[in-house]
C-alpha cells in the first residue's frame, strides 16, 4: 500500500477558542481532537490539542485519470488551520508511489481543491472570525509520501524532489540527510520538499509531528510578516513625528510608544505560544524526528528573524522614550524659566 498526503497550512489571523467551535459543530459534522496513538500521553504534551474536521471529499481528473482524496482539516488554537488533501491507495504496491509522486509534484493541480477546502473552512469559522479574511496566497505546503515497504523500485530522493534525472551525489547526501529509523523495517526521510515515511503499519504519529513542525513554521512567517508591516508604518510615524512642533512631536510619539508597546507584548505571548505548541518530553525517538522536521523546515531561522525585529521595535520604544524625557525636561526647564521672569516682573511693578 502507499499514500500521499497533500498539506496546506494557512493562518486565520487571530486565535480560535476551539472549545466553543467544537460544541457549535458537534451535530452539524464529524469532528474530533487531534492524539497520538504509540506513546503515553505524558511523552507529548499539546496544551490544546487541534479540532480535526472532515470535510468534502475532492474528485480530480489528472493526465486522463480520475482520482479520489479525502479532504480533512485541523484547526489550531492559535489561529492556524491545516488543510490535508489524501490519496489512499490500501491495496495497490508500494511501487506505483513512484509513478503519483510525479505526477502530483509540487502539488501540480491541486490549487482548486485546496481554495474549495478554504472556501469551507471560512464557512465553518465565520462565528468564530465573522468576515475576516483568509489570504490564500499566503501558506506553507508540505507532502508526505507513505509506503509499506521499502521497494526497491522506489528512489526517495526522486520522490521527494519530484523529478526523474540523474542526481549528483551531493544532492542526494543532502536530501538524505535527516534519514531516521526506529526499527529494522521503518525510516523516516525528511526533507526541505516532503517527507518519505516507510512502515507496515501507517505511521500516524510521526505525521502529526510533520504536521506540527509546519504549523509552527507557517505561524512564525505570519508574525515576521506582521512585524515587518508594523516597523515600516513605525518608521514612517516617527519621521512625521519630526516634522511637528514639540508639544505635538510629544503627543505624537506618546501614540507611538503606546503602540509599540501593544505590539511587543501581543506578539512576544504569540510566539512563545507557538514556540510551545507541543512538547515531546519522553520519546527519545519522537522527539529526534520533530527537531529534525524543525530544522528542515527553518524554523530557526523564521525564528531568530522575529526576534530580531522584535528586539528593533524595543530599541525604537527606547528611543522613543529618551527623547520624550528630553522634550519634557525641556519643557520644565522653560516653565521655570517663565515663572522666574514672571516673579522678577511682578517685583519690579511692586517696587
Amino acid at each position: 500500500m502507499y499514500a500521499i498526503r497533500f498539506y496546506r497550512i494557512y493562518d486565520v489571523g487571530e486565535e480560535i477558542d476551539l472549545s466553543a467551535l467544537e460544541q457549535g459543530l458537534a451535530e452539524s459534522m464529524a469532528i474530533a481532537r487531534a492524539g497520538f496513538v504509540r506513546v503515553p500521553p505524558k511523552s507529548i504534551s499539546m496544551v490544546e490539542p487541534p479540532l480535526l474536521l472532515r470535510l468534502q471529499p475532492a474528485y480530480i481528473e489528472h493526465d486522463g485519470r480520475n482520482f479520489e482524496f479525502t479532504v480533512i482539516a485541523r484547526v489550531f488554537d492559535i489561529g492556524a488551520v491545516s488543510i490535508c488533501l489524501i490519496h489512499d491507495r490500501p491495496g495497490a504496491p508500494a511501487a506505483g508511489l513512484a509513478d503519483d509522486a510525479l505526477r502530483f509534484a509540487d502539488q501540480n493541480g491541486l490549487d482548486a481543491h485546496f481554495s474549495a477546502a478554504l472556501t469551507q473552512i471560512r464557512a465553518i469559522l465565520r462565528s468564530m472570525i465573522g468576515d475576516r479574511p483568509i489570504d490564500p496566497d499566503f501558506y506553507e505546503d508540505y507532502t508526505v509520501y507513505l509506503a509499506d515497504t521499502m521497494d526497491p523500485a522506489i528512489d526517495p530522493v526522486m520522490v521527494l524532489l519530484g523529478e526523474k534525472a540523474e542526481f549528483s551525489p551531493e544532492i542526494r547526501a543532502d536530501v538524505m540527510k535527516y534519514s531516521l529509523s526506529y526499527g529494522t523495517s521503518d525510516r523516516t526521510i525528511l526533507s526541505w520538499a516532503g517527507a518519505f515515511l516507510v512502515a507496515p503499519e501507517p505511521p500516524t504519529d510521526i505525521i502529526e509531528l510533520i504536521e506540527f513542525a509546519t504549523v509552527q513554521v507557517l505561524e512564525l512567517r505570519f508574525y515576521d510578516r506582521t512585524l515587518s508591516r508594523q516597523m515600516s508604518k513605525m518608521f514612517d510615524d516617527i519621521e512625521n513625528a519630526g516634522r511637528l512642533t514639540s508639544l505635538r512631536r510629544v503627543r505624537k510619539m506618546r501614540l507611538i510608544m503606546k503602540e509599540l508597546m501593544r505590539t511587543q507584548t501581543e506578539l512576544s505571548e504569540i510566539t512563545e505560544k507557538v514556540n510551545n505548541l507541543i512538547k515531546v518530553t519522553e520519546d527519545v525517538f519522537y522527539a529526534r524526528v520533530y527537531a529534525a522536521a524543525l530544522t528542515v523546515l527553518r524554523s530557526q531561522t523564521w525564528n531568530d528573524s522575529v526576534n530580531r525585529r522584535i528586539a528593533t521595535i524595543r530599541e525604537n520604544f527606547a528611543m522613543l522614550s529618551d527623547e520624550v524625557n528630553v522634550q519634557h525636561s525641556n519643557v520644565l526647564e522653560w516653565i521655570v524659566i517663565i515663572l522666574i521672569a514672571m516673579e522678577l516682573v511682578i517685583f519690579l511693578f511692586a517696587h
